[in-house]
């Protein structure tokens, strides 16, 4: 259940075409596109929808996919998961917990110590360097 509610028309104002596209429409943004892939500072990374932090950047690791990864979120309640049948496949979508944007997907071949792969989509985040505010 998202804590945050906006009408279509509110998500539209606030956000990019591109990130519209991928947080409200569960798109995915091209491989290798975003800079947050090269991002190796000190820091949060935040819902771009909301501002939720979700993940730190002690966390993030370069998992050679194109997008930015991570092996585990800042905190259990930061986003939620379900299940995504989409391209006659069955992975596990990655939501804000707080808005519901969508983020990406979670796989299981990430490194210790959790063995997850958060694999995000670099539009769907907002770094903060330092940390959150």
């Amino acid at each position: 259940m998202t804590k945050i509610t906006k009408t279509d028309a509110e998500w539209r104002q606030a956000l990019s075409p591109e990130a519209y596209r991928v947080l409200r429409e569960h798109g995915t943004e091209r491989a290798g596109t975003s800079p947050l892939n090269l991002e190796k500072r000190k820091g949060v990374f935040a819902c771009a929808g909301c501002g939720k932090p979700l993940f730190n950047s002690d966390t993030k690791f370069e998992s050679g996919t194109g997008w930015p990864s991570f092996w585990a979120p800042m905190s259990p309640d930061a986003v939620a998961t379900s299940e995504d049948r989409s391209w006659l496949m069955r992975r596990t979508e990655v939501h804000c917990a707080d808005c519901g944007g969508h983020l990406g997907h979670v796989f299981p071949d990430g490194p210790e110590p959790t063995g997850q792969r958060y694999c995000m989509n670099g539009v769907a985040l907002a770094f903060k360097p330092g940390g959150a505010d």
